[in-house]
């Protein structure tokens, strides 16, 4: 499914979208994915370009320089840099993150910051949450910021953030307080922007983690750290709602991030099934081959119907958003992993070899088996949030 499958009077706008991000992913062949992730280098070129294009900004509102559009549009790019070989962790954070600035920031803020993001001048690329004891409970954040006169400051420690050595501005999650009611441990969160350009070292250390992906994740340090008073995003000691915005969001962006994976996966196992001779006869002739492929086939398509399902829902406000974008998010990931599988089982001895791709691509796709958001938690939420049942956790 493709941007093609939206409704009438979406269509276009879906198709420019699309066109966009084709223009810059044509750019961007495998051999330089490859090349990257043997040097586990940043996609600099590949970043710039798609900033140069307005991919990044896809979701911040007209006024501000961006494309005032959806997460459906988003979801549009982030497929496509996938399905292209790519990896749409490029630029993604600009875009779920932007759920929380443009809807809880202040005027000043979005002023200040929004057009800077939107010209390219300033890169807004990474979403610093994770902690090492407070990764899926997030009401357990240890990281802390008090008000000092005209500066907030802010003490910790998180883990996992990714592009943090390649981003202007961060999104940092920190205890403002604690909760003053014990049965919503998430009150007394708040959220920051934050200009880390010209911040000292000894304030705010990073140090890269080494990862079977290149993604360029650290663990941060962050000792006595202080940024300005409006640097707080919306109103102190209720982020963990804002955060939301941004999770549910991108969900539905790495859903689709998903699906292109699986297409791409798809594409190259038809093509080798196709194209590879044993015993004389195709390889694609065996049901042993064709009937994974198709399985995996019928799968992604059930997956992408809930990713544009999820991403309407999103974009008009609707209530059970946060239900259908986890739904998205684990079928996606379910089905692109299956296929990453298939792919590889597929080539055989040569989806090992390097120069043939797939084995870079199995070890970018199995990251959505544990983040964002685990299957088992995924699984917790529908069965109390949505279904009812007692609470697992």
């Amino acid at each position: 499914m493709t941007a093609d499958n939206a409704t009438s009077e979406t269509r276009a706008t879906l198709d420019d979208v699309l066109q966009a991000a084709k223009a810059v992913t044509s750019r961007f062949d495998n051999d330089y994915y490859r090349e990257v992730d043997e040097k586990e280098a940043f996609p600099e070129e590949f970043a710039k370009a798609a900033e140069t294009a307005g991919l990044h900004s896809v979701m911040i509102p007209e006024e501000y320089g961006g494309w005032g559009l959806g997460v459906t549009e988003a979801s549009v790019i982030t497929e496509e840099i996938n399905r292209s070989g790519g990896a749409g962790a490029a630029i993604h954070a600009a875009m779920f993150a932007m759920g929380i600035v443009v809807n809880h920031g202040s005027e000043e803020l979005k002023k200040k910051w929004l057009p800077q993001i939107t010209s390219g001048d300033v890169r807004l690329t990474t979403f610093a949450l994770t902690e090492p004891n407070a990764g899926t409970d997030t009401s357990k954040l240890a990281t802390t910021a008090r008000l000092d006169g005209d500066e907030w400051v802010l003490n910790g420690q998180k883990v996992f953030i990714s592009r943090a050595a390649y981003t202007d501005l961060m999104v940092i999650m920190a205890r403002t307080s604690p909760s003053p009611d014990p049965k919503k441990p998430g009150l007394g969160i708040s959220c920051f922007l934050i200009d880390i350009r010209d911040v000292d070292p000894a304030r705010l250390a990073m140090r890269k983690i080494p990862l079977m992906f290149n993604h360029h994740t650290y663990e941060l340090f962050i000792d006595n750290l202080r940024v300005p008073a409006d640097s707080l995003i919306g109103e102190e000691g209720i982020g963990f709602k804002y955060l939301f915005d941004g999770l549910n969001a991108e969900r539905i962006v790495i859903a689709a991030e998903c699906i292109g994976d699986g297409k791409w996966f798809i594409e190259r196992a038809v093509k080798y099934a196709n194209d590879r001779v044993l015993f004389g006869k195709p390889i694609g002739a065996n049901q042993a081959i064709q009937h994974p492929i198709a399985n995996g086939y019928a799968h992604l398509e059930a997956a992408d119907a809930m990713r544009w399902k999820a991403a309407a829902a999103y974009d008009a406000g609707a209530d059970n958003a946060p239900e259908l974008a986890n739904i998205a998010k684990y079928l996606a990931a379910e089905a692109s992993w299956d296929l990453a599988q298939t792919c590889m089982q597929t080539y055989g001895g040569y989806g090992l070899a390097r120069e043939y791709d797939i084995e870079r691509k199995f070890r970018d796709n199995r990251v959505f088996q544990v983040a964002p958001v685990s299957p088992n938690m995924v699984l917790n939420y529908l069965s109390h949030k949505v279904l009812g049942m007692p609470k697992s956790y």
